[in-house]
Formats: C-alpha cells, sequence, structure tokens
C-alpha cells in the first residue's frame, strides 16, 4: 500500500499514513468509529522530503499494514517544531475538514499583490494561534513576523486571512452586523490603534485561538511562508461553495457552532 506524509496544523504534527487525504481528514475528525468530533487541517507534504531534523526515513519501516490487512491509519512521526523543518516547497495542497469528517482540497498558487491601503485580520494557525490585526498586506505580514533578527519571530508561518468588510477601511464608524466576531468593540480599538499610530504594523486581537475556526469568516485564502519563501491556497467564493463544494460548505456553516 502507498504512504502518505501529513503535516497537521490542529496540532501541529508530523503523520505518516496509509489512507489518501479525503480519507485520513475524515479519520482525523471523527475517528474509526464517529464517536469524536472535530476539524482538523493538514498539508500533504511531499513523499521526495528528505530531513536530518525529522524521522521522515522511518515511514516506510513504520508505516506498514495491520496484522489483518488493514491500512496503518496514523504514525506520528514528530509533534514538536515540525513546521520549522518543512520548507515551504515541500507543501503540497491544504486540506480543510469540518467536524464531521468532509474535506475540502485546496491547491497552491502564486500570491498576487492586492496593492490595497486596508486593515487586515489574520489568524496565525501554526507554529503559534494569536489573532492579529495588521496594516501589512499577507506577503509582508509574513515577512515580519518571519524575520529572525528580531526578538519576537518564528521561523515559518501559517496563517490565514479573516473577513473584515467596512471594519478594514472604517473601524470606528462602519457597521459590523455581518461579523461574527466576540467583542468586536475591542476588534475596533485595536483597529483603530493602528490608524493612529501608522508607524505601528501589528496589534494583539486574541492571544490565543480557543475554538475551532470558522470557515465563514476566511477572506481570501491561507498563506504559508518563511522570509524567503511564500505561498497562497485560495479559498473558494460563496459562490464557487454553492455550485461546486455544497455539501462541505452547507457542513461548515451548520456544524460546531
Amino acid at each position: 500500500m502507498k504512504s502518505y506524509l501529513y503535516l497537521s496544523l490542529i496540532p501541529e504534527s508530523l503523520i505518516a499514513s496509509m489512507l489518501p487525504p479525503a480519507e485520513f481528514g475524515n479519520y482525523l475528525a471523527t475517528g474509526t468509529k464517529k464517536r469524536t468530533r472535530g476539524e482538523a487541517m493538514f498539508f500533504e507534504v511531499s513523499r521526495d522530503f528528505k530531513s536530518k531534523d525529522l524521522p521522515v526515513a522511518q515511514v516506510d519501516e513504520r508505516c506498514i499494514p495491520h496484522p489483518d490487512g488493514q491500512p496503518k491509519r496514523s504514525v506520528y512521526l514528530s509533534i514538536y517544531r515540525v513546521l520549522e523543518h518543512i520548507p515551504i516547497d515541500a507543501l503540497r495542497d491544504l486540506y480543510l475538514v469540518t467536524d464531521d469528517g468532509r474535506v475540502l482540497q485546496l491547491q497552491k498558487k502564486n500570491y498576487n499583490q492586492p496593492g490595497n491601503h486596508e486593515l487586515h485580520l489574520y489568524q496565525e494557525l501554526c507554529p503559534v494561534t494569536p489573532q492579529i490585526v495588521s496594516n501589512l498586506d499577507p506577503l509582508e505580514f509574513c515577512r515580519l513576523v518571519t524575520n529572525r533578527k528580531k526578538s519576537v519571530s518564528v521561523p515559518r508561518l501559517v496563517f490565514a486571512e479573516l473577513i473584515l468588510d467596512k471594519l478594514a477601511q472604517d473601524p470606528v464608524s462602519a457597521s459590523a452586523d455581518n461579523l461574527p466576531y466576540a467583542k468586536i468593540n475591542h476588534l475596533r480599538d485595536c483597529l483603530s490603534s493602528l490608524k493612529q499610530a501608522p508607524d505601528k504594523n501589528t496589534k494583539t486581537v486574541i492571544r490565543y485561538i480557543n475554538q475551532d475556526i470558522l470557515y465563514r469568516t476566511i477572506k481570501n485564502g491561507f498563506f504559508a511562508g518563511d522570509n524567503k519563501d511564500f505561498c497562497f491556497y485560495p479559498f473558494p467564493t460563496e459562490k464557487e461553495m454553492e455550485e461546486k463544494f455544497h455539501d462541505w460548505w452547507r457542513s461548515a456553516l451548520t456544524t460546531g457552532f
């Protein structure tokens, strides 16, 4: 049987499996007996990936079928500082899994800078999980956070941009009726502080994520990068969701709330 290599983001871990991505995602979210539920998010990692820091050479030795012929569902190879040891070019497709096990596949694309001056709301996903507002676009934000010359930085980062609607231009007066965030006034204050201090690039809204990702809050997609490489995983539009990924989208909207 073929073996696969996955980088799970919830929580950060490197996992070998004999399950292809859709089956693996369903297994992560619901288990084998469907008695558990929880969102999952993971990258497929190139099987050509070699590392002196991660035990990828053990995959073929450890990821073998059970005595009854059933595939090995998961072999945890590492649960600590995984992302920083996997280069961006070794990341393949990104998979988003709802808490009832439905899987959406996102493909890697080149990122074109939007060229606007809006404020942004980012949810960092790995290796840290604060929610941050910034006046930097996604590429600039990634370069800032992964600048190892700074005392506060990470080697590599995965994050998503979340919707702000009109708060991106006017955090004080614009309506926020369509935004499903708790403590909206605190979000307004954080955004306003960036408007008032343009030399300040970021401000923390929430120190760590304490719930599943609300997929309906994703603005444009997911990003992975460091101070050298950067990639983008576009999130389908609402129209595309309704027409092409209806079952996944309905699950994302109605489960876990």
